[in-house]
């Protein structure tokens, strides 16, 4: 993008109230060349000196009056210095933050395309994907971003290329008031997830990057402690999608014309034979009441995807478990041990002598062999059944009452 109009992105960048936020820590080889890069497309320049050791805060002096320098000790992540220049910039008025590592990998004369993205679609959070299959590309970027990739959209329903890009416009007006705890690289998948969570809109744009060969190459990112820290992270997100994020994402869906989409997309498409769609919403009530709380439904998404399954029906079926539902699945599973294994199960553990959750685990410990067992009785039976019903319905009047539903 060498003949790019740099005055005219400057214009806009000062219109659209954007600035950029360069975090750094030990780059003393390259964030001169990257400041300057920057300043050629705008002076509102932020620089976050991360408690660097080498010589970047010396260095960072040239510009002392020509862009804003930010500087604590010690080192605390790449996190808290994202969060400590947003935070800056939503003071001063700001309405958009571009983001850009201080390592050489990104390229300033790619700001444009952010900027003729936002205008497009304003007030989004855009990522800059990278061509993950270019020349030094490290092998680890690419399972660690395919790795991220697939929780992103696990929580959000969003489908994006490179969910670990540190080049992104934030529309840091819209994300007031939002709440974060992580600190180091993880952050960049909480501040996504969230901003998704609050509505904002969120896409991708292509950036070029480069790797240096070899040593030449510098990186604080280590894949042991930051794989660690960011499957943490999941584990957290995870339980907050369950329990919060999903069921509303679930009610504000849950409109005639959002399932008539449904069926017509997934139970009535002609290159999908009727009885794998049954076996996709046997597998997925199977995957709903087996015994691994909390893990259903991704487990269930990650099998179906091993055996060739449609996600969607399989999804659609898991979700048996439900809140409301889970008294109930609880019931037939012990109901279904006692039968299996012969034994009885006291009443108590039903009745309104029952008065809390402590009381409820108790009584559930005493029979958890038979909850186990039943439960995986139960979930096979309740697999049949549903996976026979829907292969009827399907074969016998399912395609005339669909159509007629899509009417």
């Amino acid at each position: 993008m060498s003949n790019v109009d740099k005055e005219l992105y400057r214009n806009k960048m000062s219109t659209l109230k954007c600035c950029v936020i360069i975090p750094t820590y030990n780059n003393e080889k390259t964030i001169v060349a990257v400041i300057n890069s920057v300043l050629e497309f705008t002076s509102d320049v932020i620089v976050v000196n991360d408690g660097a050791t080498d010589s970047t805060a010396e260095l960072l002096k040239q510009f002392a009056k020509s862009i804003t320098i930010l500087s604590y000790l010690p080192n605390k992540g790449k996190g808290v210095a994202l969060r400590t220049g947003i935070k800056y910039a939503q003071e001063k008025g700001f309405r958009y933050a571009i983001t850009i590592d201080s390592d050489g990998q990104h390229f300033a004369d790619d700001i444009p395309v952010f900027i003729d993205k936002i205008e497009l679609e304003p007030d989004s959070l855009l990522v800059g994907a990278r061509n993950l299959n270019q020349e030094n590309m490290p092998k680890k970027n690419t399972f660690g971003n395919k790795f991220s990739n697939f929780w992103f959209k696990l929580f959000t329903h969003i489908d994006l290329p490179d969910t670990q890009s540190g080049y992104r416009l934030y529309p840091i007006e819209k994300m007031k008031g939002s709440r974060y705890f992580t600190t180091k690289y993880e952050f960049e998948v909480e501040v996504m997830v969230k901003a998704a969570w609050k509505g904002i809109h969120v896409t991708s744009v292509p950036i070029r990057v480069f790797y240096a060969e070899g040593k030449e190459r510098v990186t604080h990112f280590r894949p042991g402690k930051d794989f660690t820290r960011i499957s943490l992270l999941n584990t957290y997100l995870f339980f907050l999608a369950f329990l919060w994020y999903k069921p509303k994402f679930i009610i504000q869906n849950f409109t005639w014309s959002n399932i008539k989409k449904f069926l017509s997309k997934h139970f009535l498409d002609a290159n999908e034979s009727v009885l794998k769609k049954s076996m996709g919403v046997a597998f997925g009530v199977f995957m709903g009441i087996i015994p691994i709380w909390g893990y259903q439904f991704v487990s269930a998404l990650i099998l179906a995807h091993f055996l060739k399954l449609n996600k969607a029906i399989v999804g659609l079926a898991a979700q048996i478990s439900v809140p409301p539902m889970i008294p109930v699945l609880i019931y037939g599973s012990l109901k279904t041990g006692q039968f299996t294994l012969g034994k009885d199960i006291h009443e108590s553990i039903f009745n309104s002598e029952i008065n809390s959750v402590q009381e409820i685990w108790e009584a559930m410990k005493l029979h958890l062999v038979e909850y186990l067992v039943g439960s995986v009785v139960f979930a096979i039976v309740m697999a049949i059944i549903f996976g026979l019903i829907t292969f009827i319905t399907l074969k016998i009047v399912g395609k005339k009452v669909l159509i007629k539903i899509d009417q």
